[in-house]
């Protein structure tokens, strides 16, 4: 993989020069020794898509050969992609990690959350997500948000204060110059925080590429039964999936980002290998959000009003 040359002012190159890649690695180690040392029980949000595995590399990098100091948290919608599953509990066995998992599925079944008539399950995380916090006393959750994802995500600073009830309120946002945080926070509050909000997709492919990091095999190209549902090809499913009229055919995809089956497209693509992907991702003109998730399509602000409420 080819790295710029950063030059001085002469125009030479500097051998003490860090690449790209290197800055926003060094900077994300930099956050998760931050927080190890200003909280109490931080978690780490674990779904076993590319971001979450990504910032699971980068907690192994900052703390070894000492093991992670944090345990980790799934939302499970009960919806998620089994090879999603699947590699999530490999990555915590191969690592030794603790998981918590707060399930969607649990709260249907006590009556505290009902379904949605659309079937999808994503603005349900919220409750789960939060109540696991608050009875957990996490003071400090690591989520994997970058900004080129969202408008709404692009708002976060790298430290984000909830409140006692896990709402996030923009106009509290903290000044983070020269890479200071401030982690301060009264009992009852946590601090949501974003190691990869200086990366971009391909930041995080071409950083994946250069560490030879695993992923689950959904994310390059292969045959899938789907269905076209707004202008999205959706998997199959006992969320609600097809629905009369909605055609299942088998088509070469891959998915970008990966979530509850029944709000997460897959793209068409033939891209079986990690330079593929790269090559198809820094072509792309839309964030991987905007082409392949349908409940950031509700509305203009719809991923905003969630974190408002506590999601991610």
């Amino acid at each position: 993989m080819t790295t710029v040359a950063t030059t001085t002012g002469e125009g030479t190159s500097s051998p003490y020069a860090l690449s790209h890649l290197d800055a926003l690695e060094s900077e994300a180690v930099h956050i998760f020794r931050e927080v190890a040392g200003e909280f109490e029980r931080p978690v780490i949000l674990f779904s076993g898509g590319k971001d979450s595995i990504v910032m699971l590399h980068l907690a192994l990098k900052a703390f070894a050969p000492a093991a992670v100091p944090f345990s980790l948290l799934h939302v499970d919608t009960g919806h998620n992609f089994p090879e999603v599953i699947e590699y999530r509990d490999r990555a915590v066995a191969r690592h030794g990690l603790r998981l918590h998992v707060a399930s969607v599925q649990e709260y249907i079944d006590a009556g505290k959350l009902r379904e949605r008539p659309d079937g999808t399950r994503n603005p349900l995380q919220t409750v789960p997500l939060t109540e696991k916090i608050q009875s957990e006393k996490f003071d400090a959750v690591f989520g994997g948000g970058r900004r080129d994802e969202e408008k709404a995500r692009a708002k976060e600073r790298v430290f984000s204060l909830r409140d006692e009830f896990s709402q996030w309120d923009p106009r509290r946002q903290r000044p983070e110059l020269w890479q200071l945080y401030n982690g301060r926070h009264a009992p009852g509050e946590h601090v949501r925080v974003f190691p990869l909000s200086n990366w971009t997709e391909l930041d995080v492919w071409q950083y994946i590429a250069r560490e030879d990091i695993e992923l689950p095999q959904i994310y390059f190209a292969h045959e899938r039964e789907v269905f076209k549902r707004s202008g999205m090809w959706l998997t199959a499913g006992e969320w609600g999936g097809p629905k009369d009229g909605e055609t299942v055919e088998k088509r070469l995809i891959r998915y970008r980002t990966v979530g509850d089956m029944s709000c997460t497209g897959a793209v068409d693509s033939d891209a079986t290998t990690l330079d593929a992907v790269i090559a198809e991702i820094a072509a792309s003109r839309l964030t991987e959000r905007g082409a392949t998730r349908a409940d950031d399509k509700l509305s203009e602000a719809a991923m905003e009003d969630r974190k408002r409420e506590g999601y991610f």
